[in-house]
């Protein structure tokens, strides 16, 4: 048996036994030797006296050791009492009044870990991103909707400290937090996030009082209203730009419509010609519609990164093939540098090879007829054209070129350099404008370069690499 079961030491018992029988034995030695009581009796009265003293020290001490683990077992949070001598019945009271108390702490300790478990869970599942700050304005949590917000692997519950860090300095939300600190009640923003992509955020500050186990003081509540406002811009948008690029091939159709029914009635040259003519402007109202609704749709998952790979060089060799015909009709011969290994990722191919699209067009139609479009597609490391390793997708022509000032401009939606020529290309001004914004989605950079009478050149640059 070991003292830490509750059984005594043999030095303690012998101590505290010294302790509690030493003076009645010293006493009856004494009086044994001042001739007061005979020998003998003096010597059995010591013995007996030293045996009970013993008995009662190890009783004692043996207890007191019992007690203490129980003690020891109730701090552990264990209730129960450990194996020992015999409890003396006021002792035995204490210990199991002890181990009760243990036994209630231990199941209450578990009651709250499960309901903070549920806490977390019910946080995680919450379908808008939440955010939890200490009293210093740190962020200490961010459930899932909230990671995948800012872009923060799923497994980790700490939200980037570079993304929320510029969410928590933006002075509408950092002046919504220490009003909600400071008036104890629950603050309400609106938020626009230019970067990455712009995004329109509605956030609520909601004080904690009393604050959290983690040292919680405030939960930020997202909601991502980006899509609403797009769509809300969209509809806008496409009511103004549809009925003022449309109104000049709808006044041409009803002009011609107006004369077919009157003077040109019977004129079967003039029938025929105009007819072409209508069918013409028909095409380029179903194209610049067309254009409208494709831009509207990327405009509204722009701020939403793609998800998966694309392979660079089977995509533009498709697309090039595509092409035939038009570049038939140029006499344009297409040259390609396509590099096996370039892989854009995160992609949307469908997306990605409307930019091919759009850009080889675009050189077609206004590149020098019978000239040279070169595509090329390759691997770069940082500083090499670009900030950081990626893909870079580079288009090239040999036509008349872009006035400088133009340059900066060619991305807004119905610019043109040239109108007339533009018209007559069969383009509806909105190619670039696609183009800027799938790059967008994809967190890539375009950048043109061109001098007149040299032609021009289109860069992609896009996150990937082999």
């Amino acid at each position: 048996m070991t003292e830490g079961m509750g059984w005594p030491g043999f030095g303690r018992v012998v101590a505290s036994a010294l302790m509690v029988g030493g003076v009645p034995v010293a006493v009856f030695l004494v009086m044994a030797a001042m001739g007061v009581l005979a020998p003998g009796a003096a010597w059995v009265g010591a013995g007996a006296t030293a045996a009970a003293a013993l008995l009662v020290a190890w009783m004692w001490v043996g207890n007191l050791a019992r007690l203490a683990a129980v003690l020891r077992a109730a701090a552990e949070g264990r209730g129960e009492v450990p194996p020992g001598p015999p409890l003396l019945p006021a002792l035995r009271e204490v210990a199991e009044a002890t181990a009760r108390v243990a036994r209630s702490l231990d199941e209450r300790s578990a009651l709250v870990g499960r309901l903070r478990r549920a806490d977390a869970a019910i946080l995680e599942s919450l379908p808008d991103p939440l955010l939890v700050l200490a009293e210093d304005r740190m962020a200490l949590r961010a459930n899932a909707a909230a990671r995948q917000l800012f872009g923060v692997a799923s497994g980790d519950a700490r939200p980037v400290s570079g993304d929320t860090g510029a969410l928590l300095r933006h002075p509408a939300l950092a002046g919504a937090v220490d009003r909600a600190l400071t008036e104890g009640t629950a603050q309400t923003v609106d938020l626009v996030l230019p970067v990455p992509v712009a995004r329109e955020l509605v956030a609520q500050a909601i004080p904690l009082d009393p604050p959290l186990a983690d040292g919680g003081r405030v939960v930020v509540q997202l909601s991502d209203r980006t899509r609403e406002r797009a769509v809300e811009r969209m509809r806008a948008d496409f009511v103004a730009n549809a009925s003022h690029e449309l109104r000049t091939p709808l006044a041409s159709l009803i002009g011609f419509i107006e004369t077919l029914r009157g003077p040109a009635e019977d004129d079967a040259d003039a029938r025929r010609r105009f007819l072409g003519i209508m069918a013409e402007q028909s095409e380029r109202m179903r194209r610049l519609i067309d254009d409208l609704l494709g831009l509207s749709r990327i405009e509204l998952s722009e701020h939403q990164p793609p998800q998966g790979r694309v392979m660079l060089a089977s995509l533009a060799a498709s697309e090039a093939e595509a092409m035939g015909p038009i570049l038939a009709t140029r006499d344009v011969q297409l040259e390609l540098a396509l590099d096996d290994a370039a892989v854009a990722t995160p992609a949307d191919g469908e997306q990605l090879a409307q930019v091919l699209r759009n850009l080889l067009e675009n050189a077609v139609r206004h590149g020098r007829a019978g000239g040279v479009v070169q595509l090329a597609v390759r691997q770069v490391q940082a500083g090499g054209g670009a900030a950081r390793p990626g893909v870079m997708l580079e288009v090239a022509d040999d036509g008349p070129g872009i006035p400088r000032e133009h340059i900066p401009r060619l991305t807004e939606r119905f610019y043109r350099v040239d109108k007339g020529r533009s018209r007559s290309a069969g383009g509806t001004g909105l190619g670039l404008a696609i183009v800027k914004h799938i790059i967008n989605r994809h967190r890539g950079q375009l950048t043109i370069e061109s001098e007149e009478g040299r032609g021009a050149v289109f860069r992609v640059w896009l996150p990937g690499g082999a």
